[in-house]
């Protein structure tokens, strides 16, 4: 019975090895440990790339890649991974921009709405690299359930 949701597992598996992973390679790189990287958007690896890579090619696998379901979920990755690399990727980097204007401004005019103290989330999708990981994550989550469950 558990076989029939291997598609959905194999996404959820794929998202907290993905998020699992980020609290560690942010502790490799900075060498500081933060817990909230397990939930935080954006970073390496992508886990909207793991997640959708890994339905995506289980369902390919469970169903046949010549199955509707597959062709729908082909497209869902690759919009979750354009929306994930460039929308949401330029969002964030627009945020840093912003946060900088407003930063340069307060020292040639006064701005004391509130609304200019207030600190945006600037990571919000991912690099090329970040994305890559991720379906790496999502690729081998995906064929390690199959040949388990094979």
């Amino acid at each position: 019975m558990l076989r029939n949701y291997y598609p959905l597992v194999a996404c959820i598996v794929a998202i907290i090895i993905a998020q699992g992973a980020k609290p560690f390679i942010m502790l490799i790189k900075t060498g500081e440990f933060r817990f909230s990287y397990l939930i935080a958007s954006g970073g390496y690896p992508s886990s909207h790339s793991a997640a959708v890579v890994a339905l995506c090619l289980s369902i390919g696998l469970k169903e046949g890649f010549d199955s509707s379901i597959f062709a729908v979920s082909f497209v869902i990755m690759v919009i979750v991974m354009f929306d994930a690399t460039n929308v949401r990727y330029y969002s964030g980097r627009n945020i840093s921009l912003v946060q900088q204007l407003i930063e340069d401004l307060k020292y040639i005019i006064e701005m004391e709405d509130p609304i200019y103290d207030e600190k945006f989330k600037e990571v919000l999708g991912h690099t090329k690299l970040e994305l890559v990981a991720g379906i790496l994550v999502g690729i081998v989550v995906s064929l390690v359930l199959y040949f388990i469950w094979r």
